[in-house]
């Protein structure tokens, strides 16, 4: 038991240390933005119960401010607010290219704007409460926009739209990439279409609702009182400090404007380089562009799936020649090469790399893929998943070669591979990829990890059984009954659509699939048919004495692995049952 916690313990170490290394900016940024669109999600559906009553509206309010007002949220909302917004204006000086596509700097340009439009309503709901004791709720904000400034409702209508394209711009390229998003998409886009509806209908409802209202002396006395709405002088106090705001952040976002010209001739007077393609296309370009905004500058075609924010690595070159004068590479761009286990120095992140001197490289990726992948699966296009992988080897397949005829070869061997894919896809798994005589499976592509290891256990006892059974069936042909190696680990793989033009294969690289081949390789010098990995084991919920123990040395790795090997694979079926029974 304290060796299974002290390996946990490793683990979580390590994926916390994994994890902190990863973190940019962008993915701040990207935290602050999700809190940001859950409190407009909340926000617009309480706007939307205007559609019912104004007795709905003020009780939707009630708990909406309940919520966002309790002080830990409240702290965390201010926080992710400045925090988003100090971001997007470092996002306005630092990009240098703008021309990714249309929709980015569709984003930056609405997101800068939203401060500027929301400042007068932040400052009469919020401050005008906290310094004068105004209570100010839906009945005197949709006065003054309905009655006292009729232009400020078409304002806030405005505001409500902005804000709400901002967001979901961030959304969809958060959520591009992710597996579920091809079939969530359409749920998606009717939510982002409903939600803005419903929520300036609701505003329009008892907007008029107010309108008519307001005709009686009674309402007025009951919801324009100076309690309510405040002073004259109290509210030249709350405009004076909107204005000043306005001149600070206008103020701000021209000393970005002047800091981005600035910048620029400080680039051209600091000298030119020149970049080289390798494929005798050379651009010169000012010191302190990335290579890939170089590229996009010169219209030369470069692969980046992400657009250039360090979430994959398809944009990475190999540069030629010496490489010590090329500025470290930043934490995220080293996490990410680690992830893909480029530790070559020559290999680097053209959205990361500002080279200072000439440089000369070749694209590792075709650009073609940047463009063909956008329209496919994102899945397909490149994501890191956490699966199961099954190494499956038919033993003795070069010695059948030599006795029997070429056709009885390959009809023995897909035999074989065919009771294997069947006991895979039985249990939930995927045939994967068909090398020779060996298959790799994968489990996990519709399942969560507990569920992908039991999984690939019960496949494996499946295998043994159909083996079996084939052997019967062919065992008036076969000098000696079939016998085969199996190799399961578990870990964090990249998925996605590998090869070229019309020999493109789903498939998946990583470590874990490299140890699940070895841990196959190595069932022959320790006669076994099937080594399972201590992470399978652990994840899977198995005791640690379900299986014996012992540790190998893995070719490739620095550090041995503790694995279980087992005789019979059919045993294996059994230990799950039985897990499963207990827990039942």
């Amino acid at each position: 038991m304290s060796l299974q916690l002290e390996h946990m313990a490793q683990l979580s170490q390590q994926q916390i240390m994994r994890m902190i290394r990863g973190i940019s900016i962008r993915q701040v940024r990207l935290t602050c933005g999700a809190v940001l669109f859950t409190y407009l999600v909340s926000h617009f559906l309480n706007h939307a119960l205007g559609n019912i009553s104004a007795d709905a509206l003020a009780t939707g309010l009630y708990y909406h401010i309940l919520f966002w007002q309790f002080p830990p949220v409240a702290i965390v909302f201010y926080a992710a607010a400045l925090v988003h917004a100090g971001l997007g204006i470092w996002a306005f000086y630092e990009r240098r290219q703008f021309r990714w596509k249309a929709i980015e700097p569709l984003q930056l340009v609405l997101g800068l704007s939203i401060p500027a439009l929301i400042i007068a309503h932040i400052i009469g709901v919020r401050l005008g409460p906290a310094l004068f004791g105004q209570e100010r709720h839906y009945p005197q904000v949709l006065y003054a926009y309905w009655v006292t400034w009729p232009y400020k409702i078409l304002q806030m209508y405005a505001l409500l739209l902005i804000a709400w394209i901002h967001g979901c711009i961030g959304l969809y390229f958060w959520l591009r990439m992710k597996a579920f998003y091809k079939r969530a998409a359409p749920f998606l886009l009717a939510a982002a279409v409903l939600v803005p509806t419903l929520a300036m209908l609701g505003l329009y409802q008892a907007g008029r609702n107010v309108v008519a209202d307001s005709e009686s002396d009674e309402w007025r006395a009951d919801n324009l009182s100076q309690r309510q709405v405040g002073t004259v002088a109290e509210q030249e106090v709350l405009e004076s400090v909107v204005n000043y705001f306005l001149i600070f952040y206008l103020g701000l976002i021209g000393l970005v404007l002047v800091g981005r010209g600035a910048r620029a001739i400080a680039e051209r007077r600091g000298g030119m380089i020149n970049l080289s393609y390798g494929n005798g296309r050379t651009v010169r370009v000012p010191k302190g562009l990335s290579v890939l905004e170089a590229s996009l500058r010169n219209n030369v075609p470069h692969a980046s799936i992400c657009g250039g924010r360090a979430r994959c690595s398809t944009c990475r070159i190999r540069v030629i020649g010496d490489t010590s004068s090329l500025p470290p590479p930043s934490q995220r761009e080293a996490f990410v090469l680690n992830r893909v286990g480029a530790t070559d120095p020559s290999i680097r992140l053209a959205c990361q790399l500002r080279p200072e001197t000439d440089l000369s490289f070749f694209q590792l990726f075709m650009p073609h893929m940047s463009t063909t992948a956008r329209g496919s699966q994102p899945h397909r296009i490149g994501q890191e998943r956490y699966l199961v992988s099954m190494f499956i080897d038919m033993r003795g397949s070069t010695k059948l070669a030599e006795i029997q005829l070429p056709f009885d070869t390959v009809f023995i061997v897909n035999r074989f591979l065919g009771a294997v894919s069947q006991a895979v896809i039985a249990c939930g798994g995927q045939p994967n990829q068909f090398v020779g005589d060996g298959q790799l499976a994968l489990f996990g592509l519709s399942s969560g990890p507990q569920t992908a290891c039991r999984q690939a256990l019960r496949a494996a006892a499946m295998i043994a059984d159909n083996v079996d059974e084939l052997n019967r069936l062919l065992s008036h042909d076969l000098r000696e009954p079939i016998r085969f190696g199996i190799g399961i680990h578990s870990g964090e793989v990249i998925i996605g659509d590998i090869g070229y033009r019309d020999h493109i294969v789903f498939t998946a690289l990583g470590d874990a699939v490299n140890v699940a081949a070895r841990l196959q390789d190595m069932t022959k010098s320790l006669g076994c048919e099937a080594i399972i990995s201590e992470e399978v084991r652990a994840t899977a919920g198995l005791a640690v004495g379900a299986l014996p123990r012992q540790q190998v040395s893995i070719r490739g790795r620095l550090e041995p692995i503790t694995v279980g090997a087992v005789e019979s694979a059919k045993i294996l079926s059994a230990l799950v049952d039985d897990l499963e029974a207990a827990a039942a």
